[in-house]
């Protein structure tokens, strides 16, 4: 067994085939302009998001620390992606193996720390609803348990390939994406995520199915019109969270499969467009989890006019509601209203985005 440690990066490149520019090329250009254009979006976006999180009280619950743990895995992203723009094109040919691997290790760890969180969110969404809570019974212990297992996890995936699965010591397997990664690792990795995607998709078509059920006993207290729009309401969300991850990520799991499985396919006249396809997954998230809630919205525009009108508190310690279905739910099927729980215990009426 023969290993090329102590290669440059540009003889992988060249043994997968995968041609480094020496000068800037226009679509070049292209790519990192499109590349800094999201990565601006994605930190913006994630950092108004756990802003919010960290400034308004209402929002210290465990779903929120998950939000808000989602979304500085997003603004890692972000901040990785970003650092690949300042490391491709003819920068490429510069870096050493060590730093290659950083590179791509940082990439990997953000990504994955990602999808292991929309991950954990549907399964902590699975748990509130079926045993009829208005809030996670979760600690804030184990809320703290669960984000550092979720980055361990995240980090540990990220170091393998530098760890030592690679192809360094076995050129033939040499991916043509990632040239220094092994075929094996790819398949792998797009594996792992394609069936946390699956995952998702049971969890939440299990809650579609449960709330359905429940709205269809509810409708003979209710008028027909409601229930319809709540079944709607909750297939909008299911659609939007499940549509959003497929459209972002699957031509590139697709890819990375098709470079793992197949050496005579050609995987690289897309591969950068599938990159930052996936990596809008990470604007998008706050949208579809934080966004469409109202009172996170109130809190963004807050933040927003701080220079101009200063940070308002108000109603800081009142209760936070939010008019969704599982409130709807929960409430209608003890006959109550969805407010008068609130009123009784005291307690803000806490339901999370789906």
């Amino acid at each position: 067994m023969v290993c090329y440690d102590q290669e440059n990066v540009s003889f992988f490149y060249n043994m997968s085939k995968k041609n480094i520019s020496e000068r800037w090329q226009t679509k070049d250009y292209v790519m990192v302009s499109l590349g800094l254009l999201v990565c601006a979006f994605v930190i913006f976006a994630n950092i108004l998001v756990m802003l919010a999180i960290f400034m308004n009280r209402r929002f210290h619950y465990p779903i929120y620390y998950l939000l808000g743990n989602l979304a500085a895995a997003d603004l890692f992203a972000g901040i990785s992606y970003m650092h690949l723009m300042f490391h491709t094109g003819p920068w490429t040919i510069k870096l050493s193996v060590h730093q290659w691997f950083v590179r791509q290790g940082l990439i990997d760890t953000s990504l994955t720390a990602s999808v292991i969180n929309l991950m954990a969110i549907a399964l902590e969404r699975h748990q509130t609803i079926f045993t009829m809570q208005l809030h996670s019974k979760m600690t804030n212990h184990r809320v703290v348990l669960l984000i550092v297992g979720i980055w361990l996890i995240a980090i540990v995936l990220g170091l393998v390939p530098s760890m030592g699965w690679n192809c360094i010591c076995d050129i033939q397997q040499c991916s043509n994406m990632a040239p220094l990664y092994s075929r094996s690792y790819l398949v792998f990795w797009a594996v792992l995520n394609l069936l946390t995607f699956t995952v998702m998709v049971a969890v939440y078509t299990r809650i579609f199915i449960y709330v359905r059920r429940k709205t269809h006993r509810m409708s003979q207290h209710t008028s027909q019109v409601k229930h319809k729009e709540t079944v709607v309401n909750l297939m909008k969300t299911v659609v939007m969270i499940l549509g959003c991850f497929v459209v972002c990520w699957t031509p590139g799991l697709v890819l990375l499969l098709l470079d793992g499985l197949c050496k005579s396919c050609d995987v690289l006249t897309f591969e950068k467009f599938f990159l930052v396809l996936a990596e809008c997954n990470s604007f998008m998230n706050p949208i579809i989890y934080s966004y469409r809630d109202k009172d996170m919205r109130v809190t963004f525009k807050r933040i927003l006019c701080f220079p101009c009108l200063g940070w308002q508190q108000k109603d800081e310690h009142s209760g936070v509601r939010f008019n969704t279905l599982e409130q709807e739910v929960l409430s209608e099927s003890d006959g109550t209203h969805p407010d008068s729980n609130h009123h009784a215990s005291g307690k803000p009426s806490l339901n999370r985005p789906l």
